[in-house]
């Protein structure tokens, strides 16, 4: 039963990690109907941005502002250059819009501060934290408070504030809040910031966790079955939908593993996103699209 909670509790709060990248893609998801496949860079360019500016000597919360801002500014600069001209186009043209994106911020990113691996301190020691018997990572549980701690600010700035009734207001109808005189296009710089600061989380956890690197941009690719299971448009699902993933495939790869030759971890999630989409396409708190004919 030990090594049981160890498995479940490891992968539990691994997922909150996955809940992390996903989080950007609901929110750019919820306010404009596009999926963002640009966060995955964004991730990535702010991991490069903070470890660039602190090799420079810049103490880490210096560098962690500027980079803070850095990250604004990027997603100000996509907002108005990129989606803004393409705003009454097609979903596939917003969503291969930000498919190029992507690799032009990658490429960008590598051509300014380099393509080599770059180690991540955050000051976040990787050791074991006893509770009772129970074995579990002193980074996880870091992670996990970090998680929870940005859905709760996130909550109230979308629940309790006049930006966040407005985000609310275009996501449920566009027509409608553009008649009552919301500005869309403020909406929309506002969440990309966010989505900006929020990848900035993410990128430094997991460029900690795994040295930034070519490949933590995609780490997107892990966020796909978190949102199918979640719901692309409920940040509550993102975390959820997170949990889900790490502990199955946690689970998935200790106990079925050696029953079919190990390697379950990489693909597991898929199977489960697959799953959900025939008994529940639109996550578990996923709002259904309802068509009158």
């Amino acid at each position: 039963m030990t090594f049981f909670l160890e498995t479940l509790l490891g992968g539990l709060l691994a997922g909150t990690m996955y809940s992390l990248v996903a989080i950007g893609f609901v929110l750019i998801y919820k306010a404009s109907g596009v999926f963002n496949f640009a966060q995955g860079a964004m991730l990535l360019f702010a991991a490069l941005t903070f470890v660039t500016l602190h090799e420079q000597g810049l103490p880490v919360v210096l560098a962690l502002v500027l980079t803070l801002a850095i990250m604004v500014v990027v997603a100000l600069i996509i907002e108005r250059a990129v989606l803004r001209p393409l705003v009454a186009r097609s979903q596939i043209t917003l969503f291969m819009a930000t498919l190029g994106l992507s690799f032009i911020i990658e490429g960008l990113a590598q051509g300014l501060m380099g393509a080599e691996v770059r180690a991540l301190d955050l000051g976040i020691p990787d050791v074991p934290v006893f509770l009772g018997e129970v074995m579990i990572s002193q980074f996880d549980l870091v992670a996990a408070a970090t998680a929870a701690v940005l859905v709760t600010v996130l909550a109230l700035l979308f629940n309790k504030t006049r930006i966040g009734i407005s985000l609310r207001a275009v996501a449920d109808d566009t027509r409608a809040a553009l008649s009552i005189g919301i500005d869309l296009n403020r909406i929309w710089q506002i969440v990309w910031a966010v989505a900006g600061c929020v990848g900035l989380v993410a990128g430094l956890l997991w460029g900690a966790r795994q040295g930034v690197q070519f490949s933590l941009s995609l780490v997107v690719l892990k966020a796909l079955p978190v949102l199918i299971i979640g719901g692309f448009t409920s940040i509550g699902g993102a975390i959820v939908g997170g949990l889900i993933v790490g502990a199955t495939e946690n689970l998935a790869e200790v106990y079925l593993g050696p029953l079919i030759g190990g390697g379950i971890t990489p693909w597991f999630a898929y199977f489960l996103a697959l799953a959900f989409l025939y008994v529940r396409p639109a996550g578990l708190f996923g709002e259904r699209a309802i068509e009158r004919v």
